[in-house]
């Protein structure tokens, strides 16, 4: 029996409300920054941990969902709604409204899948994207749907806690902030250690709330006419070691001493990419980059700062260029679109967003020529102890996924990085069998 000829079943759904929320705070309003808003036509974030099997799966689900409620007591956004405003001007703004109108919680059985079919097949199992509420939802659809949605999967042998969230509400950095936390409210701590800061980042001179062009009418007629299909999904594991290597190399060739382990590791999947697309050596390809903004801010934000702080950045070369520069010169562009988002170049992508807001698609941060990568391995994918002991893996769901999607995570052995493909069959089967990108890798 294979894991995707097993039913989801749902056991319960509850809607839960934050039991320490302020009625007089009901009415609390965030407003939201062009790094937030951009995010409104895309879906949600849909990240998930395995768990071997707790010792008593009844009494930890229950103490999952109690712990749930309380973690929700510091996070007042996730169980709001988004309000969108119709202006007089063909414009609409966008707001967080903190209501404490709820987030899902679901508890649900596979009992015919086991821990060895999520992560034995070469190619993720499309049972996993069941591993997930809220499938499908669009961020703009916040205004009615839970921002937060939480599905507990009793598997045969195992758990799987897939966690859904508005990326609107939030970015991955948000995003594991609010399971670290969960996690650490699992384990018995009755506050946390790290105490989110929900005021968004406004420069001086933008008025609030801002206003842009968006109808859900286009927006989902948009939707209709895209019919994007998830393309398969294989993860390649790197060691330590391995991605060492791939370090030293990129700098040995690009002659500097400033190229990040992962800004090597991505060069390298890069080149393999193309070459198994066979690519034109003259042709323009690009490498769509999710940059942080928190540390570049002058002051930098507050160390919790919870909602979206990243913006992308474009590495543009030709894919001849790529090849024949070897890891370094990858890695090397990469390096320096990264390191020119300053303070200032951040404020002047914020202000012209203003002047001209643009909403993302999936199209339009990847196509045939582009990659994008998401998610970063400085993240504690492995850390979150509910009480029973750590993950063995992190998996995602379907949210967002098209042929060139990325996903890093970091490895459960300390230092190595797993890498999640959306590619067509043939390019993953073809980068598979490459020789020279196979050879750092350990399945």
């Amino acid at each position: 029996m294979t894991a995707t000829m097993a039913a989801i079943r749902v056991i319960s759904s509850a809607t839960i409300q934050a039991p320490s929320h302020n009625n007089a705070d009901s009415t609390q309003k965030i407003d939201l920054t062009p790094w937030d808003l951009q995010f409104l036509p895309v879906e949600t974030i849909q990240k998930g941990l395995l768990f071997p099997n707790p010792i008593n799966k009844e009494a930890q689900i229950h103490h999952l969902k109690h712990s749930f409620s309380s973690t929700l007591s510091f996070f007042p956004p996730l169980t709001g709604r988004l309000a969108i405003i119709q202006q007089d001007n063909n414009t609409v703004s966008s707001h967080i409204l903190c209501n404490n109108a709820g987030a899902l919680f679901v508890h649900a059985t596979a009992h015919h899948v086991t821990l060895s079919h999520v992560l034995q097949p070469k190619y993720v199992p499309s049972i996993v994207h069941s591993f997930f509420q809220l499938n499908g939802v669009k961020n703009h659809e916040g205004t009615t749907q839970p921002l937060l949605a939480v599905q507990v999967t009793e598997l045969l042998d195992s758990i799987f806690i897939g966690c859904t969230i508005n990326h609107v509400v939030a970015d991955g950095s948000s995003f594991w902030h609010f399971i670290n936390s969960w996690a650490q409210i699992s384990r018995g701590l009755d506050k946390l250690t790290k105490l989110p800061s929900f005021d968004r980042w406004f420069f001086d001179g933008i008025d609030r709330p801002i206003r842009f062009p968006f109808t859900v009418e286009k927006e989902k007629q948009h939707s209709q006419n895209l019919n994007p299909q998830s393309p398969p999904e294989r993860i390649f594991h790197f060691t330590k070691e391995r991605i060492a290597q791939l370090k030293w190399k990129a700098n040995a060739e690009a002659s500097t001493d400033k190229i990040s382990s992962l800004q090597a590791l991505l060069s390298h999947v890069w080149r393999s990419v193309i070459r198994c697309k066979h690519f034109n050596p003259e042709e323009e390809i690009h490498y769509m980059l999710i940059i942080g903004v928190r540390p570049r801010m002058v002051p930098p934000l507050a160390d919790y700062y919870f909602g979206n702080a990243a913006m992308f950045g474009d590495v543009t070369m030709k894919a001849g260029e790529l090849l024949e520069g070897g890891v370094g010169k990858g890695a090397w562009e990469m390096n320096k679109v990264i390191s020119v988002h300053s303070h200032e170049k951040v404020k002047n992508h914020y202000e012209c967003w203003v002047r001209t807001p643009r909403l993302l698609t999936l199209g339009s941060v990847a196509n045939s020529n582009s990659l994008v990568t998401s998610s970063s391995p400085r993240f504690d994918f492995y850390g979150n102890d509910f009480g029973w002991g750590k993950p063995v893996a992190v998996r995602c769901g379907v949210a967002n996924k098209g042929n060139g999607k990325i996903t890093v995570f970091a490895g459960a052995e300390e230092g190595s990085i797993d890498i999640e493909m959306c590619f067509p069959h043939e390019i993953l089967e073809a980068m598979g069998n490459d020789p020279h990108f196979m050879d750092p890798i350990s399945n």
